[in-house]
């Protein structure tokens, strides 16, 4: 064993620095092994891949190696409040416990940091400042954070908690790549993003997410230089994500709201120059116009499709005329405008990017949409004032592997959802791994006591229209036995809101995703103490409650990926056109692990206990099925109600009752 591997395993153990200084830390065997998987990889500079089931404790298995090492080591998690706990919770835990000195810094992209010259440029625009206050509430939260912006030490927006995560304030008072001044700036010496990176650049271990991460990426791919410091070692959590992370990253796109926004930053910068909004308000107005008319014109495609189908329509395709005109004109009148003021060049360079990426969206080829998979797919998406162009790669791996070899570093990619029947082979082909080192580890839970897995019986095929309301009848005595305490997946929005309209009259409270922001329904569900959440595909990942208040998780149907999503229509046909087979090579293995996540709600903590009801009647009547269930943790099954109702009233489940029911289930 590796002087670093036998440290971090000493660490870790009965009597290690872990279990002397961090109260109710458990030493697991498994969390050991993947501290050490994790050290071998960084002292040989290795790839590893490891999945690491709920429970394992990965997040201490590899800080623990990261700060022994002495290694410049970047960790890089999903989300930013993922990103959050580990860097103000877990990460000040292990370093104090391990007793080093090491320096650590947390890096966020710039839209999570306050920009001084916007935030001056807001409060000096009455009419800058009527347009972006749509309520009361909203111009509140703005005089709050001018108020935070006198005392703030780091810039960070989520040091303000009435601030929600989806404010339109927040585009106001930040910047972006595009419309960031750089040097030129008057703020430039007191700028929270520079002095953000600057703290990453002196520090040993740096956390940031995988926006940032990819980003950086990207960046040193274009040639821009890259936003994060060198590295010896990274570390990938929730390694799940990366790919469709990186297809958005490598791909390229524009929105209704930059284009907004350029239109209000060009007015907005008049102010210091004389003259300057004679020329200026006419084109300004036209392209805010413009992008109205194309959004309106948009109304009568589907909420997402390809190039094609948007321009197979006449009125979309002078909608994209016309904002095609708006920016050639506005981007004229900044180029008479460049050399009075800093803001003036940084708006027209902004204009001249918008310009070529409409262009080469709407660029008309003589192949199929498909026939060219480097070029990837061209699609939009609509929101309900807005919408995105977007231009995706079908495949990001080329990418990845290039800059993973280029770094020469230590690289580990970890998640509790990443293997398929055991095997790695689907995520390690859309990562670029190449016979990675493997590692995994289950779910150290003693699942036969603590969980029961239910498939109820005689529902109709998912297709069938009746499917929703046979799921709903099969569904209230599991929550009649659990007395609520419930999270029910949806497939799709709809089905979702069905489903509420159906538990309206029930006695549980009920939490319907959309209601309210997330982390407000997730907290009121935790103190409710009974009460049913209902969540679609965004919830099936970060939804942590730990104790009785969750002791059913209801998943309605298999998650297959949208067939209305261009993106993996596309990345289908790809795979068929190399001779693959679609559904075994991409949608099945999505599915599966898509599956793994929301079960993965169900038990959380060693005393946790539980249903996890699984309704698709193909989990036994397609061959498929078998898959799924071998890829979940090994949860005893049954298809009997009063199993159910037995797991609840008794408060206890032997093995040998487990076996019983393992006995009987028809498989």
């Amino acid at each position: 064993m590796s002087q670093l591997a036998e440290a971090s395993r000493a660490a870790l153990s009965d009597g290690g620095s872990l279990a002397d200084n961090i109260p109710a830390f458990q030493p697991r065997p498994s969390q050991q092994r993947l501290a050490e998987a994790v050290a071998r990889a960084f002292e040989q500079r290795q790839v590893l891949l490891a999945e690491a089931g709920t429970g394992t404790g990965k997040t201490y298995a590899y800080l623990v190696p990261a700060l022994l090492s002495g290694l410049k080591t970047i960790i890089s998690t999903g989300t930013r409040a993922l990103q959050d706990q580990l860097y103000h919770r877990d990460l000040p835990r292990v370093r104090d416990a391990l007793g080093t000195g090491l320096k650590t810094a947390l890096l966020k992209g710039r839209a999570n940091y306050l920009c001084r010259y916007r935030l001056e440029k807001a409060k000096g625009e009455p009419q800058l400042q009527k347009g972006m206050f749509g309520s009361r509430e909203q111009a509140s939260q703005f005089q709050r954070v001018v108020a935070w912006s006198g005392r703030t030490k780091m810039g960070d927006l989520a040091e303000i908690d009435a601030l929600p995560e989806d404010s339109p304030l927040i585009a106001q008072v930040t910047s972006t790549a595009e419309n960031c001044l750089g040097s030129e700036c008057p703020f430039w010496g007191d700028c929270f993003v520079v002095q953000a990176r600057q703290r990453a650049q002196a520090a040993d271990v740096v956390v940031v997410n995988h926006h940032l991460l990819l980003a950086d990426l990207a960046l040193k791919q274009e040639g821009f230089g890259e936003i994060l410091p060198g590295a010896q070692a990274f570390v990938v959590d929730e390694a799940h994500q990366l790919p469709e992370l990186a297809a958005q990253f490598f791909g390229e796109g524009l929105g209704a709201r930059p284009l907004v926004e350029l239109a209000r930053d060009a007015l907005a910068e008049c102010k210091e120059v004389q003259g300057a909004l004679a020329v200026m308000q006419q084109p300004a107005q036209a392209l805010e116009q413009a992008t109205r008319t194309l959004r309106a014109a948009m109304e009568v495609l589907p909420a997402r499709g390809t190039r094609q189908r948007a321009m197979h329509d006449d009125g979309v395709c002078e909608g994209f005329d016309g904002l095609a005109e708006a920016l050639v004109q506005l981007s004229t009148a900044l180029d008479s405008l460049r050399e009075a003021s800093p803001g003036f060049e940084g708006c027209h360079a902004r204009a001249q990017d918008f310009i070529a990426r409409l262009d080469r969206w709407r660029a008309v080829r003589d192949y199929d949409e498909f026939a060219e998979p480097d070029d990837g797919v061209r699609w939009y998406e609509l929101s309900p004032r807005g919408f995105r162009l977007q231009r995706t790669p079908l495949d990001v791996s080329g990418p990845l592997r290039a800059h993973r070899e280029r770094s020469q570093a230590a690289w580990v990619f970890t998640s509790a959802t990443l293997a398929v029947e055991g095997r790695f082979d689907h995520v390690a082909t859309r990562l670029g791994l190449y016979q990675p080192e493997t590692l995994l580890e289950p779910s150290p839970f003693d699942w036969a006591t603590q969980a029961l897995c239910y498939l109820p019986p005689n529902l109709p095929e998912p297709m069938s229209r009746d499917y929703n309301g046979a799921l709903i009848r099969a569904l209230r005595p599991v929550l009649e036995a659990s007395s609520g305490r419930a999270f029910v997946l949806f497939a799709s929005h709809r089905a979702l809101r069905e489903a509420a309209e159906s538990l309206r009259d029930s006695p549980w409270p009920l939490f319907v995703q959309g209601d309210a922001p997330r982390h407000v329904l997730l907290q009121r569900f935790r103190e409710s103490g009974h009460g049913v959440l209902l969540g679609a595909a965004s919830f099936r990942e970060g939804v942590d409650v730990v104790g009785a208040a969750l002791s059913v998780v209801v998943i309605d149907k298999l998650p297959f990926a949208a067939p209305d999503d261009p993106v993996f229509e596309a990345r289908l046909e790809a795979i068929r056109r190399a001779g693959g087979n679609p559904f075994r090579d991409e949608q099945l293995p999505q599915a599966v692990i898509a599956l793994k996540q929301g079960a993965g709600r169900l038990i959380r903590s060693e005393t946790d206990r539980g249903v996890l009801v699984l309704c698709d009647p193909r989990l036994l009547g397609k061959s498929y099925g078998r898959i799924f269930l071998d890829s979940l943790p090994p949860l005893p099954r049954s298809r009997r109600i009063e199993d159910v109702v037995g797991f609840f009233d008794d408060g206890t489940q032997t093995p040998s009752h487990a076996k019983a029911m393992e006995a009987d289930f028809p498989l």
